[in-house]
């Protein structure tokens, strides 16, 4: 399995949008160092782990569709926050990115559907409804109110991205526990 430890995917998957999640799983030029969807088996079980299902069942096919949507989904989303990919800038938005984007949104999304005891589940999801569903929540993400809200963390050495959530709109890491943490290391001991 080439996913990662357990605490590198939880890191990854905190930003705060399912669409920005697919982000976090690699990528072309600076992000290639980052992939970890390397196979269709990898895609499957990530996407259910983004989207809280069982694993999907990917193909070839399903990998390359993925990766130019997390192509474009990339480029929108730094662009926006104004940062740069981990370690080189990114390259300028492509035009078309916002086709791929809405192309995968045009393909039916997952469907939820309620169960007998309360509970919900999806029906039938595939690799293809669970892209469209990503791509919607990109759309809603870059088209809605938070969208001034997607920032790159401030830890000199991390460069993912998160949609700050906070009533003060002062989140400043992808993770307390980690970046925010060092940064308060590092400012305590240059206090000291």
């Amino acid at each position: 399995m080439h996913l990662g430890s357990e605490a590198d995917l939880h890191r990854r998957f905190r930003t705060g949008r399912p669409c920005l999640d697919l982000v976090h799983t690699g990528g072309d030029g600076g992000m290639a160092q980052f992939e970890i969807a390397h196979t269709p088996d990898d895609l499957g079980r990530l996407l259910g782990r983004i989207l809280g299902l069982p694993p999907l069942e990917a193909d070839d096919a399903d990998l390359v569709a993925a990766r130019r949507l997390r192509g474009a989904i990339t480029r929108i989303a730094y662009d926006v926050a104004g940062g740069s990919l981990p370690p080189v800038p990114v390259d300028a938005r492509r035009p078309g990115d916002e086709d791929l984007v809405n192309a995968a949104a045009a393909a039916p999304p997952l469907v939820p559907a309620l169960l007998p005891d309360g509970g919900r589940a999806v029906v039938a999801p595939t690799v293809t409804a669970a892209l469209s569903t990503l791509a919607r929540d990109a759309i809603d993400l870059f088209a809605g109110p938070l969208v001034a809200r997607i920032r790159v963390c401030a830890a000199e050495n991390c460069g993912l991205l998160l949609v700050d959530t906070t009533r003060a709109g002062a989140r400043r890491w992808c993770s307390m526990e980690v970046c925010g943490n060092r940064a308060k290391v590092r400012a305590h001991r240059a206090g000291a």
